[in-house]
């Protein structure tokens, strides 16, 4: 019961909420809970913008209270109505009572995971959760806690995906990992994909070794033996031996090389006084409506600037079977596969909640965390991409029975 320890607590609960039946239990501490809860939002409130509500001297900081929002929610002692608080700058997010959140429960544990995901550290938890809720936890208890997610994290890693998905997007991030005693840097391929109907998923967290088609085709090879069994479009940023190792596991998958790295690749070398023309020059070759003006647009730009960046023009020569590949589509799919920007902006999220770790102990330590970022904010993703059903009604007629099958 809600702090009822020993027996003469009990008595006077029983006493103080004139209980007669076992249905005044269950409504006495449905009402106990519902006023913990709501004190809980307060001190975080306190806690978010700096003083209490009527220790005004202290408000350092434009932010202030802004009233109540009523909210349902479901827990184990019935359906509970709290008042959520809110503030001016409406960046107030509880962690006690999430936003969308309709299931609530009393466990701590699922506190400190979700800090634990936004990046804070475990001595960090331990202050936080000291100051707001007045419990004491240690960092070691802390690293207990999330340890636990670890064999989930397995789980999610290996679990059945879908047996098509119609685009997947592959990027990298650097994390320094430490291993024997020495710093190493690796790197995190994240696998983002589009499923058939439209909903967006992480597909696979992988700590890698350099980039190799030995590797490619491993992660590659994961991905069919949990079911995926075609991926008709693969956008990357130039990943080295990826294309090797596509064809060998998927040899039927379109590659789209991102356009916005082969520009950085392009002007990586010009001078600072060229640069401006230079980028000017450089679009008509990726804003063509289609591959033949596209090629005419890069043999005009070659002509141009052929002598003084050969090495620019070779570039995208060498590259335009991979780079050319959203000419056939239409503005809908080719805003979606020009670019890696889908999965950067993805990856900027992991990027902020880890800013605070120089390094991790551990593949173990790294892959955990990244989980749990990854499950915080996938969570969101319940609706299908935009526009979703032209997208693919084009998909089917580009790819005929390879989609339809699906539908």
């Amino acid at each position: 019961m809600i702090g009822i320890n020993t027996i003469e607590e009990a008595k006077d609960f029983l006493k103080n909420n004139k209980i007669g039946s076992i249905q005044d239990i269950e409504t006495s501490l449905a009402k106990s809970f519902s006023k913990l809860i709501q004190a809980a939002l307060e001190a975080e409130m306190d806690n978010h913008i700096g003083y209490t509500k009527y220790d005004w001297k202290n408000k350092q900081i434009p932010n202030s209270r802004n009233g109540h929002t009523k909210k349902t929610v479901q827990s184990n002692y019935g359906k509970t109505t709290l008042e959520i608080p809110r503030d001016t700058d409406r960046d107030f997010e509880p962690v006690m009572v999430k936003k969308h959140e309709r299931q609530i429960s009393v466990s701590i544990e699922d506190s400190i995971l979700s800090l634990y995901a936004k990046g804070m550290s475990t001595r960090d938890i331990d202050a936080h959760i000291g100051k707001i809720y007045d419990i004491n936890i240690s960092a070691e208890m802390v690293s207990k806690i999330t340890n636990k997610i670890l064999p989930i994290a397995q789980e999610w890693q290996t679990r059945l995906l879908e047996e098509i998905y119609s685009i997947i997007f592959l990027d990298g991030i650097i994390f320094n990992v430490r291993e024997e005693g020495i710093v190493k840097k690796k790197t995190v391929y994240i696998v983002y994909g589009i499923d058939i109907n439209g909903m967006k998923d992480i597909l696979g967290i992988y700590i890698g070794e350099a980039e190799s088609s030995k590797f490619w085709l491993s992660v590659l090879t994961d991905l069919k033996h949990r079911g995926v069994k075609d991926c008709l479009i693969a956008c990357v940023d130039g990943l080295k031996g990826f294309r090797e190792a596509i064809e060998t596991a998927f040899p039927e998958t379109e590659i789209q090389k991102c356009i916005v790295h082969q520009i950085r690749t392009s002007t990586k070398f010009v001078s600072y006084k060229d640069r401006k023309e230079f980028c000017n020059d450089m679009k008509p070759i990726y804003k063509a409506p289609n591959e033949k003006a596209g090629l005419e647009a890069l043999d005009k730009f070659e002509k141009k600037w052929g002598k003084k960046y050969q090495y620019a023009c070779d570039s995208w020569r060498n590259n335009w079977a991979e780079l050319s590949t959203f000419f056939k589509y239409s503005p809908e799919i080719r805003r979606m596969i020009y670019t890696t920007n889908r999965i950067e902006g993805f990856n900027r999220i992991l990027r902020k909640s880890t800013k605070t770790k120089s390094s991790f102990p551990s593949d173990n330590s790294l892959f955990k965390l990244l989980y749990l970022i990854v499950e915080d904010n996938t969570r969101k993703w319940t609706m299908p991409i935009k526009n979703w059903g032209l997208i693919v009604n084009e998909l089917s007629i580009m790819f005929g029975e390879r989609v339809t099958k699906y539908l």
